[in-house]
């Protein structure tokens, strides 16, 4: 571990680009956003969702998938028109501001979420949605500024440090809720063994629903350096009514060019098949444990804290092998450690492991992780998280890599497209699966065929890296 410390700090800057302050100013922005994946969409208020608003788990991860999938519709209609608004514009800062703001409002949201409450469900999807557009917007025009901060050979290592600097902001967010907010309902302790701090009611679950304005308050205090240090872009005098207006046919004129770009429309489609895949095994792997496992708080956080450690292993050694083997190895080999993990997942249950072996269940009192099924599904966890972070990152060095010059803003929206036009259909299927079978398991299984399907158009991609 001692060995990887020192590449966490930014390489020296290099003629043309901004310095270093700049560099570490921008990676934060990671460290600011990830607690709304770490704790809202992943191990803490989705399963509590899931356990304690609805009326069971499968109703709930049903639910969790529309809200889901009418967000990535929201996002994919409108991410690469506004990237090419803001590319004529020339500022993402003021992008970044407006929809961390709706991340911030939606998080608050959540607080209000009281079990037993007849808007409890209503109020927790609503927020829910309008974080997630807040957050991926944000984000989106975040990205944008990647090539104006280091040179071409260093993108990998730019975006797999802010993927491992992310998660490390995640796991302190996850380690803070579980250790002194979120409580068990039957022995209102938290994971520290204490009563949850600032008179928190573990019974009401107000630790849970706590993480909203946490995650809130948090990405406006570490956002804050990105906009005092980061250069942005300059203004190009257009008006936005004006921009907006060639924005419409900019995105069609785009549109109509990947069929000449064919490596990179390609990837596009590629990415938009296993991103989907990947959001929705996220968004529902908590959701599944406590369906299937019955764990609750601390068994999730426990749950958490390890995957995101390996995720942030796994985004940094990520950045290494993409500036070293490029990004396209390194997200095909990530796609097929998901299938195997895919593939592991669905052949758990509380009595068997790999489909047909009998297996002791757990029975109250166990401890944590006491039964074989539990620790495998721990075990698969942690390879997902290993290779999530590489998979997300090599992605977006491999767009920034392929993406015309001077247009950046506007194939980033193409790619917040990619990646969400389906993030809709990904959801909203294992939703219907879910419905329909009466299974969580068979809501999960449409995933295999989204990673394959990624994986089979990623590997047609051609890639010349630019020095």
């Amino acid at each position: 571990m001692n060995s990887a410390a020192p590449a966490i700090a930014p390489a020296a800057p290099s003629a043309g680009y901004p310095p270093r302050r700049a560099v570490t100013a921008w990676l934060f922005f990671d460290w600011a956003a990830q607690p709304f994946f770490t704790l809202i969409t992943t191990f803490v208020f989705a399963p509590f969702f899931a356990s304690a608003l609805a009326r069971d788990a499968t109703e709930g991860q049903a639910l969790w998938g529309y809200a889901t999938g009418f967000a990535g519709l929201c996002i994919a209609l409108l991410s690469p028109l506004l990237g090419g608004i803001a590319d004529r514009t020339g500022p993402r800062k003021p992008w970044i501001a407006a929809f961390g703001a709706l991340l911030v409002i939606g998080s608050g949201l959540l607080w209000f979420s009281v079990p037993g409450s007849k808007l409890a469900v209503p109020i927790a999807l609503a927020g829910f949605i309008i974080a997630t557009i807040g957050a991926e917007f944000a984000t989106t025009f975040n990205n944008a500024m990647m090539t104006r901060l280091v040179p071409p050979e260093r993108l990998g290592w730019l975006s797999g440090t802010g993927w491992a600097i992310g998660y490390l902001g995640g796991l302190l967010s996850l380690a803070i809720t579980l250790g002194l907010l979120a409580a068990d309902p039957q022995t209102g302790r938290t994971l520290a063994g204490i009563a949850p701090i600032f008179g928190l009611d573990a019974a009401a679950r107000e630790g849970d629903r706590f993480s909203g304005p946490l995650t809130a308050l948090w990405f406006i205090v570490f956002v804050t350096p990105m906009f005092l240090f980061t250069p942005d872009s300059a203004p190009t005098g257009m008006r936005l009514a004006e921009a907006a207006k060639g924005g419409v046919g900019r995105l069609k004129d785009t549109l109509a060019e990947l069929p000449k770009l064919p490596s990179l429309g390609r990837f596009l489609l590629a990415n938009m098949i296993y991103q989907d895949a990947l959001v929705a095994l996220f968004a529902f792997g908590g959701i599944y444990a406590a369906g299937v496992f019955g764990w609750q708080t601390i068994e999730l956080g426990v749950f958490g804290i390890l995957l995101t450690v390996t995720g942030t292993l796994g985004a940094w050694l990520g950045g290494k092998l993409d500036d070293a083997i490029g990004g396209k190895p390194v997200v095909l080999g990530s796609i097929a450690a998901l299938l195997f993990a895919c593939l592991g997942i669905l052949s758990l249950g509380a009595d068997h492991v790999f489909f047909l072996i009998p297996a002791t269940p757990a029975t109250p009192g166990d401890g944590l992780f006491a039964s074989l099924p539990e620790r495998v599904y721990l075990g698969l966890g942690l390879l997902i998280g290993l290779v999530a972070g590489p998979l997300q990152a090599a992605s977006r060095s491999l767009m920034a890599r392929l993406a015309p010059e001077g247009r950046i803003g506007e194939f980033f929206g193409l790619f917040a497209l990619s990646g969400k036009v389906t993030s809709f259909m990904g959801p909203t299927l294992v939703a219907l699966a879910t419905t329909a079978f009466a299974s969580q398991r068979a809501g999960l299984a449409v995933l295999i065929v989204f990673f394959l399907a990624g994986a089979w158009l990623l590997a047609g991609v051609k890639v010349v890296r630019r020095m």
